[in-house]
């Protein structure tokens, strides 16, 4: 059986498609090992942490991820894969578990950078006003 999720975090969308296998995780086919930076390739793999290396030895994962940077992409890839492992093996004790730990490993993160504006810098700075 395969199965096909997303994952979102500020630009960045990962789609990730579920199959049984031995174990490969792929990003952009390539093997997630060669991911870089490495705290981008840990956060990948936090739902194995959390599920447990067993499970990862029975499905194989290939993630496509584009838009964003590479902490966002990371996040959008974490939460494909963890949506993904939930989804494909029908656990709910695994949803649980996941949900303990952290919430945004199922629930994508919907905030976004605020537009700058006119008259600042930024979205809310202004630019400093002189008296004399």
């Amino acid at each position: 059986m395969v199965t096909n999720t997303s994952g979102k975090k500020k630009t960045a969308v990962a789609r990730a498609t579920v199959r049984e296998g031995e174990g490969r995780v792929r990003i952009n086919s390539q093997p997630v090992e060669l991911v870089e930076p490495e705290l981008s390739r840990l956060k990948m793999l936090e739902p194995f942490r959390i599920a447990g290396d067993d499970l990862r030895d029975q499905v194989d994962i290939d993630v496509t991820v584009n838009g964003g940077g590479f902490s966002g992409q990371a996040d959008a890839v974490r939460t494909a894969i963890a949506r993904g492992l939930v989804e494909h093996l029908k656990d709910a004790e695994l949803r649980e578990a996941y949900m303990d730990f952290d919430r945004s490993l199922l629930v994508n993160d919907v905030r976004q950078s605020e537009p700058k504006k006119w008259g600042g810098p930024g979205a809310r700075a202004r630019y400093q006003k002189s008296y004399r």
